[in-house]
């Protein structure tokens, strides 16, 4: 994982140039998905342990709908390269550069085993944000705070300059941890770990909903852990 954003709307949880190949890095086996209570994720479901947000209702924020929508590489490849090369974004997620760079960290994900699964997020039916949904008790993540099983994790971006120093991040931040803990019923909580240096982003957190819950050391920065408990989420 890398450090957190530089703002609360610029993103959430980047990872680092390689943090797709860290990420995967766990060889799923059917033993060790027997003994978490998963099936082997089929050949043409690479979804099968995140779900598929794709498939998420949209929903009505105070922003406007809202939707995600499953990256393919033909179609969003252009966009998501250049939000990566957005001085603002490069910063953090380190995926500046031709568009080979951006289309390599998507298809480590797209060709990995379906533990995360980049998405576009769609505002009034325009592109603007880009989101990674991954399973954290499956993550490097997990050697660092008392992961629970089905832990979900989100990793965010927000593309458009115009949508960013608004508000927007936290109201989708919102919006997108609901739909993680509607959308899959065993996930208790949502995770995310943004630089603690980083207060704009932490506080974004706290104002969707996610409690801070520890300082944690990670091998690139000291983090904020937030988490959003279904059991709370009513009440924060």
């Amino acid at each position: 994982m890398h450090q957190a954003d530089a703002h609360p709307d610029a993103g959430a949880v980047p990872p680092d140039a390689t943090g797709t190949e860290d990420t995967l890095e766990l060889r799923l086996t059917e033993e060790l998905l027997a003994l978490l209570g998963e099936s082997p994720p089929a050949a043409n479901d690479a979804s099968a342990l995140v779900g598929n947000p794709g498939a998420w209702s949209p929903v009505t924020t105070p922003a406007g709908v809202f939707q995600l929508v499953a990256v393919e590489p033909e179609r969003d490849l252009g966009v998501i390269s250049r939000w990566m090369n957005d001085p603002a974004v490069a910063a953090f997620w380190e995926l500046s550069g031709p568009e080979p760079v951006t289309a390599a960290h998507l298809s480590g994900q797209l060709a990995g085993d379906g533990r995360s699964v980049p998405c576009l997020g769609i505002l009034d039916g325009r592109p603007m944000s880009y989101w990674e949904i991954y399973r954290a008790d499956l993550d490097p993540l997990a050697r660092h705070y008392p992961a629970h099983l089905h832990d979900l994790g989100v990793h965010l971006l927000i593309g458009g300059v115009g949508n960013r120093g608004r508000g927007v991040g936290t109201v989708l931040l919102r919006a997108v941890s609901d739909l993680v803990l509607d959308n899959r019923p065993l996930c208790g909580r949502v995770v995310a770990e943004p630089d603690l240096r980083n207060t704009p982003s932490v506080s974004a957190f706290l104002s969707a909903g996610f409690r801070f819950c520890a300082e944690v050391d990670l091998p690139d920065k000291r983090a904020a852990l937030m988490v959003r408990d279904r059991a709370h989420r009513d009440r924060l």
